[in-house]
Formats: structure tokens, C-alpha cells, sequence
């Protein structure tokens, strides 16, 4: 079978994909597309969701935060935009999802949107509330752990034990 012609070819554009929930949350990679897809289905129909062809291409998720990069066709962009926007959770677990960047190739959103993070997540002990608690700490905001869930929390509210 022939390749099809450079000029009849699909285009697409690549987002950069920021991913932020609880720290003790696991995200699959298929409960995302999937979200991803409903999401997509639901806002767009299914005649833009199809013209938008909203594809994981790739996907890491760890320690509360993660990243994924999305293939959408040429000139779709921002309706993709607008069907993440309306992802607040998956699989039951709440999440952000911002779109960092938009870019024409995967190798360039990885470069100039999905570097390394400046700062990674550590735990420690912090005061929360006059008592002692665990928190995962990062960017200058926490996650408290209360009994059986987590509470947000930023540095002036909590002071490191």
C-alpha cells in the first residue's frame, strides 16, 4: 500500500497537557483518553468530536501530578481546548488539566512545554490546624492529609513542624 501525497496527508497540532490531583490518586493512561473522549463526545457532538480526533499520544502520571500529550487535527485546536476544559475528574478522583502549549510536532511540545518541573513533591510533617499532620508539599502549596482524605493548603497556612 502507497503513502498518501505530503499535501493530502492529515496535519496535526500536539497539546502539551498538565495534569494536577491528590497525591495519593492513580491515573491510567486509558481512564484519561477516556475522559478525554466523553469530554470531547459531549461538548463537540459527534461530528466535531470526530473532526477533532482527540488522541493520547503520550501520557505520565505520578506522586499526584502528571503530563500527556494530546493529537488533535489542524485548525481544532481550540474546540479541543474547550473539551478539556470540562474534564474536573476522573475515574471519581477530582483533577486539573491545563494546556501548557500547543505545538506542531510532539517532539517540540515535549521541549519547550513538558520540561522537567522546577520542583519536585516531598512530605513532611507541617502544623494544620494546632495539630501535627503529614503533607506532600510542593510549589510552595500542600496537600494536608486529614483522616482518610487530603485538604489544600498554601505555606501560610500550615507551618513546617
Amino acid at each position: 500500500m502507497k503513502h498518501l501525497p505530503k499535501h493530502l496527508r492529515p496535519r496535526w497540532r500536539y497539546l502539551a497537557i498538565e495534569l494536577e490531583t491528590w497525591p495519593d490518586e492513580r491515573i491510567a493512561r486509558r481512564a484519561f483518553q477516556r475522559e478525554v473522549w466523553y469530554a470531547g463526545q459531549n461538548l463537540l457532538g459527534d461530528p466535531g468530536s470526530a473532526d477533532a480526533d482527540l488522541t493520547v499520544v503520550r501520557f505520565s502520571f505520578g506522586e499526584g501530578t502528571g503530563e500527556a500529550i494530546i493529537r488533535v487535527r489542524r485548525g481544532e485546536a481550540e474546540p479541543a481546548r474547550a473539551a478539556l476544559a470540562c474534564i474536573d475528574e476522573i475515574d471519581g478522583a477530582p483533577v486539573g488539566v491545563r494546556v501548557r502549549g500547543i505545538s506542531g510536532t510532539i517532539r517540540a511540545a515535549e521541549e519547550n512545554y513538558l520540561g522537567r518541573r522546577g520542583q519536585d513533591s516531598e512530605e513532611r510533617n507541617v502544623v494544620f490546624g494546632n495539630e501535627e499532620r503529614v503533607a506532600v508539599l510542593r510549589d510552595g502549596v500542600g496537600d494536608v492529609r486529614l483522616d482518610e482524605a487530603f485538604t489544600g493548603a498554601t505555606d501560610l497556612d500550615y507551618d513546617l513542624a
